[in-house]
């Protein structure tokens, strides 16, 4: 009898008594694994950063909304000026920029309660007006509204995954509307004319677009949200979509794309030949730390190599069913912590459990002057404002 069968002979006869291994343990029982939460046992440096060592302009939130893909733009507040300025002044988060402002009356009610009490601390983006596509006329309505737009005072233009992922052609196919459509291109122009950046969310991680079982990463978080997945039916591929936007970069060149979640934070070779091809891109890395944070050197490669284009961003919302976004102190603080340190091997989430794939992260510990840009000074720069 070797060595580890005399051990384990020994373990089971102590179960036979009091205080010995109980065959009704959690391990003999099975556990959900929605209740495990393991505790790292590595003994790892753990620095809070309470506060962002330089301004932050938080290029990506969703202080608003205006309404659903076919209905009419009817804006809702998930917080007041005076809630998000409570944290920004404890956290140095100099701006906050709400990208979902909507258009029309529903911008300018935005703006009025947000960027015109509050100068510099925030700003609005307009949306498109997903609603009137069917309209023989949307090329120019489209263009004019975002001219409408500029004029109240919003300062870029948001666009949703609903154009490549939910918005259909109803008049004719109803097929699902490419973003590279020639219909949208006076609305790119419009928006590079006025020197209004555009924000786009194209696609989502690649796991959404695989199906749902033992092999994808991303098991848990696509059965909390059965509807993020974009696997069969005549949905297009990540690489298709990510191509038919770089289509629309690369028409439109006077245009200032960014491009939200690191584009495709998962495929960093395949966003650096993106970035290599379209000078008029740039991306934020807003709700992709946790994907960033699992390859940190080649994380912190990219960000140094594209100091000058990548911007700050949180994706910060009010959902408590996304803790990865969820507005508070603790988001911000694991981001900076993220950027600033080196740390080892930390949540990428203020949650028990992690919510996008059981993985931790590390952080990048980036230079003072690369940090300044990511900060503030890249978002300063396509949003016209001073550093």
């Amino acid at each position: 009898m070797n060595r580890r069968r005399m051990i384990m002979t020994a373990g089971a006869g102590l179960a036979a008594w009091p205080g010995g291994a109980d065959a009704q343990s959690p391990a003999a029982e099975g556990l959900p694994l929605e209740q495990y939460q393991p505790k790292s046992m590595l003994h790892a440096p753990e620095t809070r950063v309470a506060r962002a060592r330089y301004p932050v302009i938080d290029f990506h939130t969703h202080i608003t909304s205006a309404g659903s893909l076919g209905g009419p733009a009817v804006l809702r507040f998930a917080a007041s000026a005076g809630d998000c300025l409570a944290v920004m002044d404890r956290k140095n988060i100099r701006t906050m920029v709400d990208v979902t402002g909507g258009y029309g009356d529903s911008l300018r009610e935005a703006i009025a309660k947000l960027a015109t009490p509050h100068p510099g601390r925030f700003v609005v983006f307009t949306e498109p007006a997903w609603s009137k596509t069917p309209d023989p006329g949307y090329p120019k309505l489209q263009a004019d509204l975002i001219e409408d737009a500029h004029r109240a005072g919003a300062k870029g233009l948001k666009v949703l995954k609903t154009l490549g992922l939910f918005l259909r052609d109803h008049v004719t196919s109803g097929k699902l509307v490419r973003l590279d459509d020639p219909r949208f291109d006076l609305m790119w122009e419009a928006a590079g004319a006025l020197g209004m950046p555009i924000a786009i969310h194209t696609s989502d991680p690649e796991a959404f677009f695989l199906p749902i079982d033992r092999f994808n990463e991303r098991w848990e978080e696509l059965h909390a949200h059965a509807d993020w997945s974009f696997h069969g039916k005549d949905f297009p591929s990540n690489r298709e979509l990510q191509e038919t936007r770089r289509n629309v970069m690369r028409r439109h060149p006077k245009t200032q794309f960014v491009c939200l979640h690191v584009a495709d934070a998962e495929d960093l070779a395949y966003v650096s030949e993106c970035l290599d091809s379209h000078p008029n891109m740039h991306v934020d890395i807003a709700a992709r730390i946790g994907e960033l944070g699992r390859q940190p050197r080649a994380a912190r490669r990219f960000i140094e190599r594209y100091q000058d284009r990548v911007l700050f961003g949180t994706d910060a919302s009010w959902s408590r069913s996304t803790p990865q976004q969820t507005f508070s102190d603790a988001l911000y603080e694991i981001y900076f912590r993220f950027l600033e340190t080196e740390d080892e091997y930390f949540p990428y989430a203020p949650a028990p459990v992690p919510p996008q794939g059981r993985w931790n992260i590390s952080g990048l510990g980036l230079p003072d002057q690369v940090l300044r840009k990511v900060y503030s000074a890249n978002a300063a720069r396509l949003l016209g404002e001073s550093a």
